[in-house]
């Protein structure tokens, strides 16, 4: 039996999708359908919501975004400038198969998306982004896809708080023991902190004189639509002063570092981020999550402040097809939007 590949509605469909992608161990709140609508309104593009079945046994769901301007046609996953870190493919009832037939089956739910978006939409520009989560992408290889590899790092959340505290390099964990409970407040907040988190982000961006084009006012929507707890605004005020915070995606066994971090703009005596980082494992550990991804290990700098916390590596995926400098005009036009 064939892979049958049907097309969901994300304003009608919203039920019977978010079904599949709850079931699904390679999603993550963006992949839900009311914030798929919320990426296509932010980014000007039309949500695609993709899904394999086996006769009636979901295989796959992959939400894809078209781009049309022109003569110009272009499919995005995530969507071009929403700032959702990764989407593409994501899989359901394979792991229960033996490999052969899990090989198939995958390599048929993925053909049969790709066949659908070319020819429905035919392209001239692919961009598909993965998690770590998903892993086989020989299929787009054999339809002559480019694959590179990106990096994340991640921290498994096991042990005891104390065990995965001595996990951390010493000054991490000196930074968490030695601050002065009195002279700080870490908690989840609210809206306003969404917008306050992306604002400080956007400042020091700016300061590099490198774009940032996520919008508060949109964090802030998907914080406000998302059922509770997919998105956590962590702020760290000193004396009610708003001074950082970082912005926590949650699926029911990861939590991923969205947004936030940024270096403080006053000399405190505390280590805000690494106080920040701490809450947000612990309080995931806690609850029950498996484990806390840093969202990417790309670069040198960056990445010498998140190996403190001793994560693994793991890879993800950049898969492309199409004619060179298209995303470049995506590009110009979101950043004139």
């Amino acid at each position: 039996m064939s892979i049958e590949i049907r097309q969901f509605d994300p304003r009608t469909d919203a039920d019977e999708w978010n079904r599949y992608v709850e079931r699904s161990d390679g999603t993550n709140p963006f992949f839900r359908a009311e914030a798929l609508a919320l990426q296509g309104e932010e980014t000007d593009t039309t949500p695609h919501l993709l899904a394999g079945f086996k006769g009636q046994e979901p295989v796959g769901v992959f939400p894809v975004f078209e781009y049309a301007k022109g003569p110009i046609t272009g499919v995005f996953s995530p969507a071009p400038h929403s700032w959702t870190s990764y989407l593409g493919p994501a899989l359901l009832n394979v792991a229960k198969l033996k490999r052969r037939k899990a090989d198939r089956r995958i390599k048929r739910f993925l053909e049969g998306c790709l066949e659908w978006i070319e020819g429905t939409i035919s392209p001239l520009y692919s961009k598909f982004v993965t998690g770590a989560a998903f892993d086989d992408i020989r299929p787009f290889r054999w339809n002559e896809y480019d694959v590179v590899p990106g990096h994340t790092y991640i921290v498994d959340l096991e042990g005891s708080e104390e065990e995965l505290l001595k996990r951390f390099s010493s000054d991490a964990r000196s930074n968490v023991r030695n601050a002065d409970d009195d002279s700080y407040v870490i908690e989840e907040g609210d809206g306003d902190d969404v917008e306050r988190i992306v604002e400080k982000v956007r400042q020091r961006y700016e300061s590099q004189d490198q774009p940032f084009r996520l919008r508060p006012g949109f964090a802030r929507s998907l914080y406000e639509t998302l059922p509770e707890g997919a998105i956590r605004p962590y702020a760290c005020r000193v004396d009610g002063e708003f001074l950082g915070g970082i912005l926590v995606v949650e699926s029911d066994r990861t939590r991923y570092r969205w947004q936030g971090g940024v270096k403080p703009d006053v000399d405190v005596d505390i280590a805000i981020n690494d106080l920040l980082d701490w809450h947000v494992m612990r309080d995931g550990l806690r609850e029950g999550i498996d484990e806390y991804d840093l969202v990417g290990a790309g670069v040198p700098s960056i990445n010498r402040y998140k190996a403190k916390f001793n994560p693994r590596l793991e890879t993800h995926y950049e898969i492309t097809r199409g004619v060179f400098g298209i995303d470049l005009l995506v590009d110009q036009y979101q950043k004139h939007r």
